[in-house]
Parts: structure tokens; C-alpha cells; sequence
């Protein structure tokens, strides 16, 4: 029994190291979060600014996203560690009900809660998203395209 747990405990670290090593070399440049190899429950936002909206300066960066506006954070948790208290958001209106998709950051609600859209839908009353937040063990429920505010497009910590 002892050399069953050992090989495998061996077997699992050296799958590990291995996987560790393929992506990194078969993806060399690339940043990536350890995460990203063993997959993760969180779905990354939509592609909502193109590398042509990117200027980079020596002493400047400048993004040119029509009607955007900044967003500050409660420091409730609900949301690391993607963000939290301090972390400056940029948000926009949303102009239809497609523009959202699963793994978006939405502002909901008359208390402004920023969650991410886990799941969606269309029923006979429109479009409809599950919203969480990272942090959170639970959904927050329910929401529909007319409840939600903003869309989070970039942080800046």
C-alpha cells in the first residue's frame, strides 16, 4: 500500500513538472497564469478594445474608447483577485443585449454590484445572465439586460 501512494505521488509531480514545462515551452513570450494550464471556473471578458484604439507613448498610453467612463470599488471581496478597493475600472453602456457575453464584468442594480456573467440565456422576455461574483461561493441569481448598467472593459491597479 505504501509503494501504491508513492508511485503515485511521484507520478503526479513528475506530470506536473511536465505539463509545466510543455506549455511553457510550446508558448515561450506568452504571459500566463499557472491557473490557465489546470483550467479555471472563471471565463476571461470579451475583446471590447482593439490594439488599434492602444497608443504607447515613452511617457504616455492613450485609449480611445468613445463614451467610457472610470469606476471605483467597494472593498467588499466579492470580486478578488481580479479587483477590489483601489483598483480603478473603466466601464461603458452597453448598447444592446448582445454585446454581452459569458465572462463579462456587469454593473447591476440600484446598489451598483459588479459581478461577472457566468451564464445566459434567451427566454420570451429577452435575454437573460447569471452573475457572480469571483469571490463569491453563490450566484447572485437572475439578472436581465435592462438591470444592468455598465460593462467593465479594463482595471488599472
Amino acid at each position: 500500500m505504501k509503494n501504491i501512494a508513492l508511485n503515485t505521488l511521484m507520478f503526479l509531480v513528475g506530470f506536473a513538472s511536465c505539463m509545466l514545462l510543455i506549455y511553457t515551452i510550446l508558448n515561450p513570450g506568452l504571459e500566463k497564469p499557472l491557473s490557465s494550464m489546470f483550467g479555471n471556473e472563471n471565463i476571461a471578458p470579451g475583446d471590447w478594445i482593439s490594439d488599434e484604439d492602444i497608443k504607447v507613448t515613452e511617457n504616455s498610453v492613450v485609449i480611445s474608447i468613445p463614451n467610457a467612463s472610470l469606476s471605483a470599488y467597494a472593498p467588499t471581496g466579492s470580486m478578488k483577485p481580479v479587483f477590489d478597493a483601489g483598483a480603478n475600472g473603466i466601464r461603458i453602456v452597453p448598447k444592446s443585449a448582445e454585446d454581452i457575453h459569458v465572462g463579462d464584468i456587469v454593473t447591476y442594480g440600484s446598489q451598483n454590484i459588479v459581478h461577472r456573467v457566468i451564464d445566459m440565456g434567451e427566454d420570451e422576455e429577452g435575454y437573460w445572465y447569471i452573475v457572480k461574483g469571483d469571490n463569491n461561493d453563490f450566484n447572485d441569481g437572475t439578472i436581465r439586460f435592462e438591470d444592468i448598467k455598465y460593462v467593465t472593459i479594463g482595471v488599472l491597479y
